[in-house]
């Protein structure tokens, strides 16, 4: 179920906008205000990096106080946008609804989580979805490497992993744990993942995870570890990612705007920006994630033009085809309204 369409007038000028692509708007001003994920945060700074060069009167900040945290700003109608890397919840869509938020979910990236070690680590050559849940289950976890395998050293595993507003925890909770926030209670956590970075790379014997950026912005500090969630072991790499072999830890990273937000122009053309030019930037050497295919770029352009509210992701019991899943209660297309 799609929630109910923005107001008829402000999206003739919202759809007028999105199909004049990315047309210099230098007399653009004010302020747009994002916080939420530290993993989307890399993406989203970029965006606004970029974006003020040619729009000067716009002011960008990008806040880090995690996706749940991003949600309580975004639902108190605080901020204009939340970067999110998980869906949102349907007891935070309830918040939103209960203060007359609307909003637009827009994908924007893949994410793989990354599992890493030390450098100097040689023993783990792959982990199991089973071993991981060993290691982080809330009920009798393991605590040393030979417990998990005989011939691995007789030394403590010490763990970094984010905080619990962090969306990657939800995720990272639910598909090795089985429910999102069950995890076991003794090890270092931190809303900022440079902090984990630097916490696996000190430790020898140190186990950590986060998103692919982290890791690949950290290739001499840390080695990732190939996962196997099934079907033998797979590195996080941007074609296991895209294609989702790299399973179960791939997943989609979003924006959630405000529709109250999109009668702002700047705001539309920043979010016309992070769609079309500014996608080039996702997959670059500096940022490292992964790009959603040009087809589902210019879907989710349409499903904004259209005013459709709401997280069918969210509502949905799969992520397999976003293709086809925002696809869904589109109008029909123009094709000029399309083109990126």
């Amino acid at each position: 179920m799609i929630a109910p369409r923005l107001s008829p007038l402000a999206f003739i000028a919202l759809a007028l906008a999105l199909m004049a692509g990315c047309e210099s708007t230098s007399g653009l001003s004010g302020t747009i205000e994002i916080d939420g994920s530290s993993t989307v945060f890399p993406i989203t700074e970029a965006m606004a990096e970029e974006f003020s060069l040619e729009h000067r009167g716009v002011r960008v900040t990008v806040g880090v106080s995690g996706t749940g945290g991003g949600f309580k700003r975004f639902c108190a109608g605080e901020i204009d946008i939340s970067n999110a890397s998980r869906p949102i919840k349907p007891s935070e869509i309830e918040e939103c609804a209960a203060n007359s938020i609307d909003f637009v979910e827009i994908p924007v990236a893949f994410d793989g989580l990354s599992v890493v070690v030390n450098n100097e680590n040689e023993f783990v050559d792959a982990l199991t979805v089973a071993e991981l849940n060993a290691i982080w289950r809330p009920e009798n976890p393991v605590d040393l490497w030979s417990e998990l395998r005989t011939e691995w050293p007789n030394e403590k595993i010490k763990l970094f992993g984010p905080d619990v507003d962090s969306g990657t925890f939800d995720y990272f909770t639910e598909v090795i744990n089985g429910k999102a926030g069950a995890i076991r209670a003794d090890f270092t956590m931190s809303a900022d993942d440079n902090v984990l970075v630097i916490g696996v790379a000190g430790e020898e014997f140190g186990l950590g995870y986060f998103g692919f950026s982290f890791f690949t912005n950290n290739r001499d500090l840390l080695r990732a570890v190939p996962i196997d969630g099934g079907a033998g072991p797979v590195m996080p790499e941007h074609t296991t990612i895209n294609n989702g072999s790299y399973s179960p830890l791939s997943r989609p990273l979003f924006l959630y705007v405000a529709t109250p937000s999109l009668t702002d122009p700047a705001v539309v053309e920043f979010i016309e920006f992070y769609l079309t030019i500014g996608r080039a930037l996702v997959d670059s050497p500096e940022i490292g994630y992964v790009r959603l295919p040009d087809d589902l770029y210019d879907v989710i352009r349409r499903r904004v033009a259209a005013g459709l509210t709401g997280s069918p992701i969210a509502e949905a019991s799969h992520e397999d085809d976003l293709l086809e899943l925002y696809e869904a209660g589109l109008p029909p297309a123009e094709p000029a309204s399309i083109q990126p």
